[in-house]
Parts: structure tokens; sequence; C-alpha cells
């Protein structure tokens, strides 16, 4: 019989009477509170263990290396704040060397644009999704499945796509009588044909607000319909207050996600045409494991740390204007 059963067993006198029933002494309580500790601390321990080693403990050692240069073969050099230093003129100064200012610029208009797109897209497509029709379930996996697809895959599929010559959308204007297309090789349209490209995997988003969606009460959409709501109307006053958590998350997510843009500049344009698609992050890359600049790409790392903080806290200090929670009372 476990001991907190024991704790709660009537104490029979040496006179045969039954005491009253007693839950647990003071120290059985302790004792308990100290197995449930001990427990807790077991059971947290595999994920404290991989923040100390696999996140905190790297981004430590990112913020000694950025002091430093570092080629990785050689012993590091102090530098203090000279890595800084040198990002800060590149800032004002553009430079072909750092390329601090250009991938800033790229990255920026990219997120800037790609967010609000991709919210979009996410929610027009969650909105298809909730309709109550026949085959619906396959046309879920349908949408849902350019996600799962391995980046290196989805990148190989855009090239031949987007050649210019023989290329999938090439061969379509060539029936027409259009010349070839050079979509990714013009530095005017690059950006935003990586923009387009990169609202292929819009799944997981379409996803959340697919759950979004359906936990919004029907009795709304009922009431307002009675007050004689159109549908925009009982969208824009239903609909998107109710959605404005998951629009909330979504955004936040979104916002972390797209600074961080690396793949299709790697995968297909390799920073080109004119360093058109250089993202901050390729830039970093190419620092870091073609330069072996260590010290320059953690110095660059913790730059775009502090950028996505700044984006991270201005999203969440004007939620209070525009996200509704349920059942909260407004300035509450």
């Amino acid at each position: 019989m476990p001991f907190f059963m024991y704790a709660r067993q009537p104490v029979m006198p040496q006179n045969g009477r039954p005491n009253r029933l007693r839950t647990s002494t003071p120290r059985a309580r302790g004792v308990l509170a100290r197995r449930e500790e001990r427990e807790f601390y077991l059971f947290v321990s595999p994920w404290i263990l991989g923040f100390l080693f696999l996140t905190a403990g790297p981004m430590i050692l990112s913020l000694i290396i950025s002091f430093t240069d570092w080629d990785v073969v050689t012993s590091p050099n102090w530098l203090g704040l000279e890595n800084y230093r040198r990002l800060w003129n590149d800032l004002w100064n553009p430079s072909r060397l750092v390329l601090f200012q250009q991938s800033l610029k790229v990255t920026t208009i990219y997120a800037l644009l790609e967010v609000p797109l991709r919210l979009a897209v996410n929610l027009f497509g969650a909105m298809l999704l909730n309709q109550k029709l026949r085959g619906m379930p396959a046309f879920r996996a349908m949408l849902y499945s350019p996600t799962v697809v391995p980046a290196v895959a989805s990148a190989m599929v855009w090239i031949w796509i987007m050649l210019p010559h023989g290329g999938l959308l090439s061969l379509i204007l060539n029936v027409f009588g259009l010349p070839d297309q050079r979509l990714l090789f013009d530095p005017a349209t690059a950006l935003i044909t990586i923009i387009a490209m990169g609202l292929w995997g819009f799944g997981t988003g379409m996803l959340i607000f697919l759950a979004g969606l359906q936990s919004i009460p029907q009795h709304l959409y009922e009431a307002a319909e009675i007050d004689g709501a159109s549908v925009f109307a009982r969208f824009r006053y239903v609909t998107l207050p109710m959605l404005s958590p998951v629009i909330f998350f979504n955004l936040v997510t979104g916002v972390m996600a797209n600074f961080q843009a690396f793949d299709g500049a790697f995968l297909i344009t390799q920073g080109g045409p004119n360093y058109a698609t250089h993202f901050y992050v390729l830039n970093l890359y190419n620092f870091g494991f073609r330069y072996f600049k260590m010290g320059m790409a953690s110095a660059m790392a913790w730059v775009l740390f502090f950028i996505i903080l700044a984006f991270t806290l201005l999203i969440v200090r004007s939620s209070a204007a525009w996200v509704y929670y349920e059942g909260e009372v407004r300035g509450r």
C-alpha cells in the first residue's frame, strides 16, 4: 500500500477505540512534497539539459566569439567591439566586402511583404477548408502537402519552372508567342519572385487559422445574421476579432521566420542577381562558412537577434489595441 494511503488510516489507541480520521501529518506532507519536487526535476531535466547545451551554451559562446577575429582553425584574436563597429560603418557607407546594409535592406523588404501576404493566403485557405463539402479531407491534405516537401526538393522544382530557356513557365509563354521569362535573373523582379515562391508552403499557418475558425461559436454568426449583417460585416465584426489571437501568433512567428529567410536565396539564386536576393542569413552564412570569419558572423547573428526582438516587442506592445480575447473586458 502506498505511503499516502497509510497516512490516511485511522490511528488505533491503546483503549481499542479508533481516533478521528486524519488526512496526513506535517512530516508526511513534507515527504510527499519533496518526492514530487524530485519527480518534477527528473521529468524536466531533458529539456533543461537540451536548453543549456544546445541553446544557452551556444548563444553565450557566440557572444564571446563576436568580440574576436576567429578563422575556426587558429586561436581567436580579441578585437573588442571592432566587428560591431564595422557593421555600423557599413550601415552608412555600404561596402561590397561586408554587404551588411544590402542584406538588411533585402531581408526587411522581404519580411514586410512576405508576412502580410502569407497571413492573407493562410486565412483565405483556411476559410476555404472550413466549408462543409464532400471530399474536404482530401482537399485539405492536398493543400497541406507542399509544406512537408523538403526545401531542397521544392527549390529544384522551382528552378525547373523558372528557367529562362526550357523552363515550364517559359514553355507556357512560348505557346502563346511570348518571349522567355527571366524573373529570377532580373534584379528588379528576383526578390518579388522569391517572395511569391515563399508562399508555396503555407500549410502550417493555414491549419492554425483553420483551428481558430472552427473554435468560433456559431451563435455569434447566427446573431449577426439575425441582425441583418452581410457576409463582409460578419467577417469584419465576428471572424476577425475572434481570430485576432491566432493572427497575433502567426504574425509573431512569421516575423521571426522571415527575418531568418535563407533556403530560397541559398538554393536558387545564391544571393543574385547583383545581390538583389542577398538575404541577411545568407550573408551571415558566407562570413562564417565561406570566408571563415566566425567573429563577424557571430556579431551579425547577435544584431539579427536584437532586430527580431525589437520587432517582436513592438508587435506585443501593439497587441493590446487589436487582439481580442473572448470574455475579456476592454481596458482590463
